[in-house]
Order: C-alpha cells, then structure tokens, then sequence
C-alpha cells in the first residue's frame, strides 16, 4: 500500500470520491420496538486511550520516503483514490455511520446527535496521528475506531461488529469499484483495437508462425486476432463486476451473534441491518449467506487471475508490436522531445509495448500469491493471508490500471508504415504463396504429396539462394517442375491476385469491430476515455 507523510486531512479529492462512491442509502423506516439499552455517556476529552495523540515527529525527511512504484509511477489518480490510506478510512467512516443509522432506526439506543457528531468530523482523517494509535495498540482497527470516537466524542460505532465486518466489507468494495474502472478501460482497449482493425482490415501484411514468414494475412486481422483474446477477457471482467459478492455484516465467526444480541434475538432485524448495509455499499447481489470470519480467498484468487487473462491478450499484442518495430513496419509513436536510447541518439524503441508486457509479469507473480491463499483457510478464519492480500490486491489494480492507461496510449498513438509492409510483401509473397501454389497444382491434376514434396525443394533451394545474395528465383523453379502440371503464365496469374491470398482476413476484421462495438457500448464513459500522461 502507498505510504503518505502528510498528516493533513485527507485530500478533497479523495474524500470527493469517498462521499460519492459511499453515500448511505435512504433510512428504511422501521417498526417501533424497544429500545437496546447502550450505554450514552460522552467520552470525556481527558480518556487517555481516545483523546487524540499529538501528531508524531516525522522520522525520516520526507525525501527518504519509499514510494510504492505501480502506484505512483504508473496508475491513474481514480486508481489511486480508492486504495490511498486516507480514501479507505473514509469508506471505513462512512461504513460505521450507516451501520449506526440502521442500528438506530431498528431500535439500539444511539443518539441522534452521537451520529450526527461523527459525521461532522468523518473527513478529518489524520495518519500520522492513527499510526501513533496503532503502535501503542498494534490493532490497525482498534486504532481507527479509537481515533473516530475520540474526535466525535462518543463511542457508538463498531456496535456487535468485528474488525473484518469493516475490513472486508470495505476491502470488498475497493476491489468492485476498481473492477469498474478496470471494465471501462477495458472496453476503451476494445473501442481502440475495433478502430485499428476496421483502419487496416484490407492491408495485406506477411503473416508470421514461430516468427518465420508463413501465409499473407492482413494487419486488421492481426488487430482483431488480440482483440479477440481482449474481448474474452472483457466478457469474464464484465460477468465478474455484475455477480461479484459481498460478505455482510456476519460477526466474528460468521454468526452474527452478537448482532442477534444487540437487537434483542431478532433474525428479522439482523437481516434488515445487513442488507440496508449491503445496499449502502451499493452492491446488488444479496451478501455471502454462509461464511466465516472472512469471505473465501479464492474470490480473491478469482479478481486477481481475471486481470491476469485481461492483461494477456494486452501483452500479446505488446509483443507483436515490439516485433513489427524490429522489423520497421511500424512504431508504437514517439512524442516531441522523447529519447529512445541515452547512447544511440537514431533509436525509437517500443518502451511503451515492453512496459505492457512488464505488467502482465507482475500480475502473474500476484496470481501465484493470491492463489497460494485460495484453499487455505483455517476453521472459521485466521490473519495469515492479510500480509499477503496488502499487497496483492491494491497493487494487482494499479498494475492493471498502469497496463491499460499504457495500451490506450500505444493504439491511439501507433503510426503504421505500409510502404515497409508492401516491401516486406515483394520480397516474401513467392514464398507465402506456396500453399496456394499447393492446392491450384492438385486442382491441375498432381497428387497432393508429390507436389508439396515438389514446392519444398524448390522453396528451400531458393531461400538458400537469396541469403547467398543471389536472385532466389522461385516462380520460374516452379514452372520448370513437371510434377506440378503449373506453367510460369499460370504461376504468375496466381502471384497477381494479392486480395485472394489474405483469404477471410478482412472479414475477419470487420466481424471483431462490430463485436467489440456491442460490448462496450454498454459501458458508459469507454467511448471518450483519454488515457493520462505516461512517464
């Protein structure tokens, strides 16, 4: 998690993007019961364990910070916000003061005002101050809950709750608020794959097996070959964001216990309060109905290995590209003013496409983590996975948010260079024509075997011909071979017909467009989404 030396409050934009994302829902009315008795005695100021500590001195000058690198070098400021230290208290705020308000109207005593005090100073969020709190009682929770109440002046919150009532709740949350981000940037990676596949549906380019010229294929097809892979990845991605499940309110062995304490043994009540909750939090799918302490880790698994497949087909397309600029046939774009190389002033390497296939690495490494942790659960729960999820979760976001931002950047800024393709063409298209030759000599009457048999002595001693520098001279090897029944007019008609050796590939293109189009037109905000300024 990113680290921040600022004891200030918490910024306005994050606390913006806390109060818009967690806006309790509306106070179901309730039916009059009686009242729980809870004590409502203010705290006095003077309480040693929640009077606010004096901010501690900062130990280190701020220069000698370790930043987190995903974070601060690579995601986006919406990323940022909903995992910063600061934007997470303020959902954990905002959490309590809904469960309070729920508590209230199904009958425990908190005051009105109690609530209203807590809401007044829920924005002022101090780490320095609950990092203090937190080495005296080495409970993060206990902490913040000692740090809220102190500056309210009361202790209503955290009523009949455990710490992972609010810790994976509010876990739950960041992780469906970033998997929105994640689908609509997603879907702006469709939108910009469709437009370059639709640009070049019809630009025959030398298609490539184990990197080795193979058939003609075109370069929209070759758009629309990973776009394929992205849009099943955006399908998983979209399916997981609508279904993803939240925990509730369960207690500490999943219970509710004391939940069922506080409003008087009503199962009626529990479940009201958990689903007001529920709906606070703004998921639409009823909570997990039968968990432990925490929900199964295999969900995380589940996240976690979803940004994985959406960040492969990202690096697959990264790596082709990094092998067309090899060849100079195109270049990922190169801004005013950038260096390719501090030694070789001519070069313009595809950074950007190596840093895509950086991030995949990543992911993968936090697939094995998080995956390590799925079917390991002891009993009702434990805190062995917390270590791990700290780090995997925030930094599996922004490693997928810095990905997209990155490929968004390299689709819209990509030049192509058709001349270098079309000589890449010339100096290929005897060869990748081959398997044509193949069927129009056994269409003339030649058996299958003997005429490849045929094409591949002469294809090779041509290929050997041309790397000696000499002229390869395939077309008239061919026409000189009585096995293939194929004269040079004939042969040289078939080399003519360029449109007839891409086969499918513009139609091809043209159905993943229309395919990519339908899915993210579901998505609001993917068709104008501007990637942000890449370092």
């Amino acid at each position: 998690m990113t680290k921040k030396k600022s004891t200030t409050t918490t910024t306005a934009a994050a606390a913006a993007t806390t109060r818009a994302a967690a806006t309790p829902a509306a106070a179901t009315p309730a039916t009059p019961v009686p009242a729980t008795p809870v004590p409502a005695t203010p705290v006095p100021a003077a309480t040693p364990a929640l009077a606010p500590a004096p901010a501690a001195a900062t130990p280190a000058a701020a220069g000698d910070a370790i930043p987190n690198v995903l974070a601060e070098r690579y995601a986006s400021p919406a990323m940022k916000a909903v995992w910063s230290p600061a934007g997470r208290i303020g959902i954990e705020r905002d959490f309590w003061i809904a469960v309070m308000k729920a508590q209230r109207d199904l009958g425990v005593a908190i005051p009105a005002q109690a609530i209203a005090d807590y809401e007044r100073v829920k924005d002022n969020i101090n780490l320095a101050r609950i990092a203090e709190r937190e080495r005296l009682t080495l409970h993060d929770v206990k902490a913040r809950i000692e740090e809220f109440s102190a500056l309210a002046g009361h202790e209503f919150i955290h009523l009949g709750l455990t710490s992972r009532d609010l810790t994976e709740n509010v876990e739950q949350l960041q992780v469906r608020r970033s998997l929105g981000l994640v689908r609509m940037k997603a879907a702006a990676a469709l939108l910009a794959l469709a437009k370059q596949a639709r640009a070049h549906r019809a630009l025959m380019l030398t298609g490539r097996t184990h990197n080795v010229p193979a058939q003609p294929v075109t370069l929209g097809k070759r758009f629309a070959m990973f776009g394929q892979e992205l849009l099943a990845a955006f399908t998983r991605i979209d399916g997981l964001a609508a279904r993803y499940p939240v925990r509730g309110l369960k207690g500490a062995v999943g219970t509710q216990l004391d939940q069922l304490t506080l409003l008087g043994g009503s199962a009626a009540k529990v479940a009201r309060l958990e689903a007001r909750v529920v709906r606070h939090l703004g998921f639409k799918t009823p909570p997990l109905s039968a968990v432990g302490q925490v929900y199964p880790r295999s969900l995380d698994f589940e996240v976690v290995s979803a940004l994985h497949q959406l960040a492969a087909a990202a690096a697959s397309l990264a790596t082709t590209l990094r092998l067309m600029a090899g060849q100079g046939l195109l270049t990922e774009g190169f801004q005013k003013g950038q260096v390719g190389s501090s030694a070789m002033p001519h070069k313009v390497n595809a950074r950007n496409c190596e840093r895509i296939c950086g991030f995949a690495t990543i992911l993968g490494g936090y697939v094995t983590m998080t995956g390590a942790l799925a079917g390991h659960q002891w009993n009702e729960g434990d805190v062995s996975c917390s270590v791990v999820r700290r780090v995997a979760l925030p930094d599996a976001f922004f490693a997928i948010d810095g990905l997209l931002e990155t490929c968004l950047t390299v689709l819209r800024r990509m030049e192509i260079f058709p001349a270098a393709i079309a000589a890449e063409n010339t100096r290929n298209l005897p060869f990748l024509a081959t398997t044509t030759i193949l069927m129009e000599a056994v269409k003339a009457g030649a058996g299958r075997e003997t005429a490849h048999e045929a094409i591949k002595e002469h294809a090779l001693a041509a290929a050997r011909a041309l790397r000696a520098g000499g002229d390869a001279g395939l077309v008239g090897r061919l026409a000189g071979d009585a096995r293939l029944k194929l004269t040079r007019a004939k042969l040289e008609a078939i080399l003519s017909e360029d449109a007839r050796f891409v086969g499918a590939a513009p139609r091809q293109a043209d159905i993943f467009a229309a395919e990519a189009r339908r899915a993210a037109a579901r998505v609001k905000g993917a068709a104008s989404y501007q990637p942000g300024r890449l370092l």
